[in-house]
């Protein structure tokens, strides 16, 4: 997927980047990398940096409640970076846990503490 970028950190976590509007058209690859990163991967920490995500329609966020379960089942610690307002809503009504959620600088391993206190 040219609109998703990947990239390993030095502390061992995957970060998964998508760009843009998740969309119905985009689903069924994103979720194949999703799942290959968790069952096949196994990062010790999956970084799903939404940041650059403006629109995430159902099929997508429920990728994404699932996903937790999954990452669970296989001991890799999930965490959502960086979601806007409306997706950080859309996440928690669709039974995302608030700590999954976490707001950062550039790169997902370090927290502002303005935000993070809203995790």
């Amino acid at each position: 997927m040219s609109d998703v970028d990947t990239r390993s950190e030095p502390d061992g976590s995957l970060v998964i980047q998508p760009h843009g509007v998740m969309d119905a058209d985009r689903a069924l690859p994103f979720r194949q990398l999703l799942i290959h990163a968790v069952r096949k991967v196994r990062p010790q920490k999956l970084i799903v940096e939404l940041g650059d995500v403006g629109t995430l329609d159902a099929i997508n966020l429920g990728t994404l409640a699932a996903l937790c379960g999954v990452a669970d089942d296989h001991r890799v610690t999930l965490v959502l970076a960086n979601p806007n307002a409306e997706i950080r809503s859309e996440l928690l009504a669709a039974g995302v846990a608030a700590y999954r959620i976490r707001y950062t600088r550039e790169t997902a391993s370090v927290e502002t503490p303005e935000v993070a206190s809203m995790s």
